[in-house]
């Protein structure tokens, strides 16, 4: 992000500022979409701000997002949009085993995640520095490789420290 954009918690708050922010945010978001042949419309602005805001959320949760900014928004909307952004590649769904499926916007790189056993939170995990040896699987059977999924699984800073004050 541009520092012209960068809005910082000052006591003077410069409100064309924070406009100009959100119309140069709006303006990346209508770019992505029409990038991708998709019409812009509030109801795809609102998921991508929201899933940009809030990384790794259910559907329910961008639906509650996105009602704040789109009261009247509907539930079958939003599934809408979260599929068309998913099959245009804007968004990723992802789905461990046995949890629900989850939505990100960082979909330009061959990411990770780590899912707390506990509470089912989720994290990025980067993929190894230089080449992506997660991508050189030890038998292809002929498959060109071009993502791997990788899903590590163990307890997350908080819910340890709770087991551990137990």
């Amino acid at each position: 992000m541009s520092s012209t954009y960068r809005v910082t918690a000052e006591p003077n708050l410069n409100y064309s500022r924070i406009v100009d922010y959100v119309r140069h945010v709006a303006s990346d978001f209508e770019t992505q979409l029409r990038a991708v042949s998709l019409r812009v419309t509030r109801p795809r602005l609102a998921v991508l701000a929201a899933l940009r805001d809030h990384p790794h959320v259910d559907t329910d949760t961008v639906i509650r997002l996105v009602r704040t900014d789109l009261p009247a928004v509907s539930h079958q909307a939003v599934y809408d949009v979260l599929r068309a952004l998913t099959d245009a590649g804007l968004v990723r769904r992802i789905q461990p085993t046995g949890a629900t499926a989850r939505y990100e916007a960082r979909v330009a790189d061959n990411h990770h995640h780590i899912v707390c056993r506990s509470c089912g939170a989720i994290a990025d995990v980067d993929c190894a520095v230089g080449q992506a040896p997660c991508l050189t699987a030890s038998d292809d059977h002929g498959f060109v490789v071009d993502e791997a999924e990788v899903v590590y699984w163990g307890t997350c800073p908080d819910c340890a420290t709770e087991r551990t004050a137990q």
